[in-house]
Formats: C-alpha cells, structure tokens, sequence
C-alpha cells in the first residue's frame, strides 16, 4: 500500500458515487492534492446495490438543474476516463392512475417547463408504445422526460474515481478514518488507521455511516438507515431502450436489466435498520431478503406488468441505505464545526444526484459557499429536533412511506408530533387550532369554527382545500377588526458586545446604526449581494440587539451572522429562541386592544412605526415590536414564556368587543400576498438581490459606510438587472397557484412564480415571480408585456404589478 501522505489540501471520507464525485470536482478545481479516504473498498457501502435510476425533475429550479448537471457529466465521462459507467438516455416514463394524480403529472410537467426541462404529457396509448410490456386499462395519462435514463452506479464511480485520479487525487482503499484532530474549534488533521495526515478541511461522504461519525466531532447529520428492496428478474426479452418507469399510485419503478427487469418500490411500511448501530463489518454486504415484506409491492407490480408472474427471478436484493426526515439530501458546511462539509441522506436517489452534488460540494469547499441556492438540501435547515435519533427515525420512517403518494399542496408531516410546543398550546387546541409544524414547532394554521360543527383537520387535494373559508373568516378580521397569530416560534438571537453596533453594520444591508429603541427590517447579503438573512432587527441598549426571523431559519441564520462577525471586533450571538414567546397582535383595532392592558403611550408619536419598547400588561413586562407582516396596524409582543398564558388571555378579554378573535399562518401568508411582503426560502434567497426584489429601500447605499455585498449592489444599480419580481393576478378566481407556475411575457416563456396563493380582500389569486431577460429587464418592460401564466399545462390570463395589491392606509385596493 502506497503511503498515507502527512498533509493534504482537502480530505475527502467515504468512496461511494458522491465521495468520488466531490473528489473528481475539487481535482478539477485545481485541489489536485485532495485525498480520498475510503474504510473498505470504493463503492461497498450503499452504492454497489443502487438501482441506478436517473431522474431530474424536483420542485427546485436549483435541485433540477443540480440533477442535471449529473446526467451531462454521465454522457461525457466514459470518453473523459475511458471507463464505461452503463449510462442509457433512454427517457423516463410517469404514470398517473386517477384524477388527483392526473393533475399532479400535469403540474409537474408546468414545473419542468418552468426549469426549462422537456417533458411530455401522452395519452394511456402512447405511453404503452413506449412501454407495451405493461397493462394500461386503469391509466388517465402519463409523463416522458426524454432526458432521464439510468446507469450502472459501481461503473460511473469507478470512473469518477479514475477522472479523480487523472487530475491529481489520491485515493486510499482500506483506510478507515479514526477521528479527526480538532484544535479551538479547528480542524487540524484527519487521524486513520495508518496515520495521520494534516488538513483544514474535510469532505464527509460516508453514506448510513455520516451520522454517527459527524457526531463524534459535534456535528448533527440527521439521516437513519431503512431497509429497501427491488427485484432483479432473468432475461424474458426486455428491450433494451425501454425507458425507465415510475408507477407511483402502485408504489413501483421499473427499468431495464440484461434483458430482464428491476422492479422496486416504496412500501408504507418500511423497515428501520441498524437502530443500535451498523455492525463493524458491513461492507459488500446485502441483508437477508424479506419475501414476505415485499409481496405488497409484488403485488402491485404484477397489475402493471402481467409477464412478471412467470419471469424468473434472479435476485431479491435488499440493501440499507440512508433517508432524512424531509426526503432531501444533506449539503454543506456544518453549523457546528468550520470547514467540515457533508454530503450525506440520499433517499435512494443519490446515483441521479452523485454528479451534481459532487460538483457543488466541491465548489462550496474552493470558493466557502455553494454555486447557487440549495437551501432544500443545505444541512442548515435542521435545528433541535433533529439531534434525537428515536425522533429522526420516526419522521424518516413517514417520509419514506410517503415517497410515492400524492405530494398534496400544504401537506404536514404528522409523526414525532407535537415536539416543541408555545405556552399556548392546550388553549389554541381547545379553541379549534388546526396545527401545522415546522422545526418541530406546533404552530396554528388556522381555527377551526367548532360552533359549526367544523373539524380542525387539513383534508388534502389540488383544489380548493377545506381550511379556504375559515381562512377567509381570519383574513377578514385582520384587516377589518384585530386578531393574534401565536408566532412564538420566532427564531430570536441576541447579538452582546461593545462592537454589537460594528459587526452587525458589516452584516446589514440596511442602516441599523440608530439609536436605542429603533427597528430595522434588513437583509443580509453574500458577497454577489445575494440575500441570506431576511430578519428585523431591534435595538434593545447600546451595546445590544435582538434579531429576529423566521422559524425555520434558525440554524441557517443564526449561522450566517455568527459567521460574518469580523474576527477582530468582540460581538456575541446567542440564540434566545426559548425564551421568548410571540404574540402578534394585528388589525385596524389593535391599538385599541392594547391601550385596554397598559398604561404605556401607544400613540402613533410615543410609539411610531418601526419602534421597540418595553410596556407592562397585567403585571407582566412585554417587549413590544411595532411592525407587521400582514400589512396592517400591528405589534409583535415578545413576552417571556412563563408570562405567555397571562398576556394572551387579557388580550382576549380586552379584545372582545373589538372583534378580536385568533388567526393562523395561513392568514399571514395571504395577507402577506396582498401586501407584496416578499418570503425568504421562496421570493428571495442567495440567487436574489434586493435590487432584483424590489427592496433595494432597504439598502443604506446612500451612507458611506462598508457592508457585505455593498459593491455587488452598487454594480446592479449602476448597470441593471436581468430580473425583477413581480406580482401576478388572475381574474379567475377559482384558480389554484402554489408556485412553479410558468410566466409568459408576450407568449415566450420568461419565469415561474416562486410563491403563490389567494388574497381574501382582493378576492383574486397572487402569484409572485421573476420576469427574466438576458438583455436587462426594467419596470417599462415588465408592465409593457401581456402575460399568461401555465397552470398545470392550461395558459391563464394575468395581470402583471410592481407594487403592493392592497394598501391599508388608503384602504386601496389594486387589481
């Protein structure tokens, strides 16, 4: 064995398809002294016993094309490496059973012409001249993406690994890695079986093997092995360029083999694996296969493909592989530890994603953030709940069992519920609280009106869904009356130090240098000037502010700020999340309420808008944020948990006869619609400038002081920009938009809505998205055009705007 050398640029850990890949992409970055460490041998872990089905389409443009760039480098690497990888562009076929199906394939055909992915929708005739080995009596239609295919995974990482090799990476088989040398918080070295090589960053793509290893070192990785099974038949004449298959109202996929057939499948009731930890010496290893398991898959199948009863069968492979409780892969650097970087938890589709993820891992590693947004995948979307491995199991477990069933438009996840919990809680339930979750906190929804009859329960479709009316009820009474949204699970960081006001004026891109008991709604930018914080900031004393956000962002943000602190100034984060609930008190009549529990000076002089201050109600101290997200008269009403229960009921008592009733999230989002107030992770993100957003107000451009992303912004204001969001209505108002609807521009395809739902005072559907021109885009061009919008495959009329729908100082509505 050649020598383990004693210090290396980058140390990758795991030679499976996404650890090869990583290093086949750094090499090519020129990190030609990049090692490759693998336990055993490269591709015995979960990768050898791949199916090896490549499909592209995801909800994300990003993940898409992420997908993408894997199918092109498998076209090109057998004449880069010499080395054949069994990759077949013979298109990828998806069959829909019934209505609610039919509309979701039709959906997801908009949303791959949105991505400017190709995909076809056929009748139940065209498909079988496609497929004829199946029966097509129950089919509505179907999808083929000419571009999807299938490969043999232990070939296309055998050549990865040859192209690794080619450009300068070592690779090391049998080498298992012991521990990592960790020094203040750094990364020192990489300590294996054979010594101990020195590197500040290290790769971890060891597959079911992540999550254990990364927490030795700190890091939460939240993945969990799951048994799975697919069938491997004897040659019974299969043509060789049948397409791929996915049968999902049958649980089922198919592709072609030697001849013969794969066949596998998600079954409900998958089977966990490993729960007390993978043996020692798994490697090459394939578990004992579960006839018994599989036969509700087999039975499935054999209503689809009839020759399957008499074909023989060669092998019952049933092999562990790693799934996450949300069904997405894990990208990225570890919150918990600088330069320690994770591509784990692919859900059975990482030889589709090897080459992509492998080349966005190793771009994050080269340039210290990733080429585009991946928030769906980043490892920065989990939090608290995700450190229990009983509670990721149990998600996982549901997440698994619903890979092929309806993807409904709101639908929650109900295991390992309820988690975190508001003060509020029992009291919400008792009032007819439907609860939705997010970061395992339970967070109302909407109220159910028990008086009628009405069940606090979500019943799913791709219409109208049951909770349309009850939002309305809420809508209605925040712009007309008062209501409280229970936001307790707020993100809140605290940000302590003498250079408090220092380090967060580098961060901010708006101007929060302003005095004691200012609020500051900003962002925060990358160095493209692309938004990665959307938070407001209050500040609380001269030396401390109090940043809040959104639930789900709270690994991801508090990450980003603790990060960007300049090394030199003293500047402390902390996360006081728990210690704080929310009540947000908004409507016209919302200072009425208040004035009835306090004694403090609510009006408008002694507490403007965008204004912080602390005021007593019922005994209790409440720090009291004058801002709103529903575009409305409103306060955000920060109070300690023990208080929570005391203020929420002299609220209600006070607000009876105001009309002050409890609202959920779902009101929010469709006021927040109205209003134009734009929703980080979907309206704007690292891909999107303020300029590009509509919020280049919030960008202190005109003070002379230096701000992360400062020069990216001041390009794009001098020399313009080639999108711009903009809203868009329908007249119809029985339309349905969710996002990832497509915009036509005078009949050319120029973006997708990147959010979408119903404004209740308008009475019409909103969508929000990019109009994109490579040539620029200005406000005279994007209201100059005739837009439709594609709605499941149908073009709609719309209405194009740049400004906010409604407008409640004037009671304005624009439409």
């Amino acid at each position: 064995m050649k020598e383990l050398p004693t210090s290396a640029r980058a140390v990758v850990i795991g030679g499976g398809i996404v650890g090869c890949s990583t290093a086949y992409h750094l090499a090519k970055l020129g990190w030609t002294d990049t090692v490759l460490l693998e336990r055993k041998k490269l591709t015995s872990g979960t990768t050898f016993h791949a199916a090896g089905l490549v499909g592209q389409l995801r909800t994300s443009a990003n993940i898409t094309q992420l997908l993408g760039y894997s199918v092109d480098l498998y076209k090109r690497l057998e004449a880069e490496t010499g080395l054949g990888t069994g990759w077949k562009m013979n298109g990828g076929l998806r069959l829909a059973c019934n209505a609610e199906r039919w509309t979701e394939v039709k959906r997801q055909a908009t949303t791959a012409q949105s991505f400017g992915l190709e995909m076809h929708l056929l009748t139940p005739r065209e498909a079988f001249d496609l497929w004829p080995l199946m029966t097509i009596d129950d089919l509505v239609g179907a999808a083929f993406l000419p571009t999807d295919g299938q490969a043999n995974p232990s070939d296309i990482t055998q050549a990865l690994a040859r192209g690794a090799r080619m450009a300068g990476t070592t690779i090391f088989e049998d080498t298992e890695v012991l521990d990592l040398e960790i020094d203040k918080g750094r990364i020192r070295a990489v300590i294996t079986g054979h010594g101990r090589t020195e590197c500040e960053r290290v790769v971890v793509c060891a597959g079911q093997w992540t999550r254990s290893f990364a927490a030795r070192c700190g890091v939460n990785v939240p993945l969990v092995s799951v048994e799975h099974q697919y069938m491997v038949t004897e040659p019974f004449g299969v043509p060789s360029n049948l397409p791929t298959l996915r049968d999902p109202d049958r649980l089922t996929y198919y592709k072609e083999e030697v001849g013969g057939l794969v066949m596998g499948g998600y079954e409900p009731n998958p089977i966990p694996w490993a729960a007390d930890g993978i043996p020692e010496d798994f490697h090459y290893t394939l578990l004992d296969s579960n006839f018994g398991h599989f036969e509700q898959i087999m039975e499935q199948a054999l209503g689809r493909v009839p020759a399957l009863e008499t074909a023989g069968i060669k092998q019952l492979i049933n092999g562990p592989e790693s799934f996450t409780p949300d069904g997405n892969f894990i990208l990225g650097e570890a919150p918990e530890l600088k330069n320690f970087f994770v591509g784990a938890g692919f859900n059975a589709f990482g030889i589709a994603s090897g080459g992509g993820a492998g080349m966005a891992l190793a771009e994050w590693v080269h340039k210290g953030e990733p080429p585009f947004d991946l928030w769906p995948v980043d490892i920065r979307r989990f939090g608290r709940p995700h450190f229990d491995t009983d509670w990721v199991r149990t998600r996982t477990l549901e997440a698994y069992g619903k890979h092929y069933t309806l993807a409904f438009p709101h639908e929650e996840h109900q295991s390992g519920r309820p988690c975190r919990k508001s003060p509020l809680y029992d009291r919400l339930k008792a009032q007819g609280a439907c609860f939705g979750e997010k970061l395992g906190w339970e967070r109302p929804n909407w109220f159910a009106d028990l008086s009628a009859g009405q069940q606090p329960k979500d019943v799913y479709s791709y219409g109208r869904q049951n909770w349309f009316d009850a939002v309305g009820r809420e809508h209605k009474a925040v712009r007309e009356a008062a209501v409280i949204f229970d936001q307790t699970s707020f993100a809140k960081f605290a940000l302590k130090g003498r250079d408090a006001e220092a380090a967060l004026t580098w961060i901010a891109a708006n101007d929060i240098a302003r005095p004691v008991g200012s609020l500051t709604y900003t962002q925060m930018l990358n160095d493209k000037g692309g938004i990665e914080c959307d938070v407001t900031v209050s500040r609380v004393a001269e030396d401390e502010y109090y940043i809040v956000t959104g639930t789900g962002f709270a690994t991801h943000d508090f990450d980003w700020i603790a990060r960007n602190i300049p090394k030199d100034m003293h500047a402390e984060l902390v996360d006081v999340t728990s210690a704080y609930s929310v009540l947000s008190l908004m409507g016209p009549h919302a200072r009425s309420v208040l004035e009835k529990v306090t004694r403090s000076d609510l009006s408008n002089a002694a507490f403007p808008f965008a204004s912080v201050r602390t005021i007593g109600i019922a005994g209790c101290p409440v720090r009291a944020l004058r801002v709103t997200y529903v575009g409305e008269l409103g306060y955000e009403l920060h109070v300690p948990v023990e208080y929570a229960a005391t203020v929420y009921d002299a609220l209600m008592a006070a607000g009876h006869d105001h009309g002050l009733v409890n609202a959920g999230y779902r009101a929010i989002e469709s006021c927040r619609l109205e209003k134009g107030y734009r929703a980080w992770g979907s309206d704007i993100g690292p891909d999107h400038t303020p300029v590009e957003a509509g919020l280049s107000w919030a960008v202190k451009t005109r003070k002379p002081v230096a701000f992360k992303g400062r020069e990216a912004i001041e390009r794009q204001l001098q020399n313009g920009v080639k999108k711009t969001l903009a809203c868009f209505v329908t007249e119809d108002p029985d339309i349905v938009l969710l996002g990832r609807e497509t915009i036509y521009r005078n009949g050319k395809r120029v973006g997708w809505l990147t959010s979408g739902g119903f404004g209740y005072t308008v009475g019409k559907p909103i969508g929000y998205g990019y109009v994109r021109d490579p040539e620029g885009v200005t406000e005279e061009l994007v209201l100059s055009g005739t837009y439709e919008l594609d709605v499941a495959m149908t073009r709609i009329p719309c209405r194009v705007s740049l400004g906010p729908l409604y407008d409640p100082g004037m009671k304005r509505i624009k439409v």
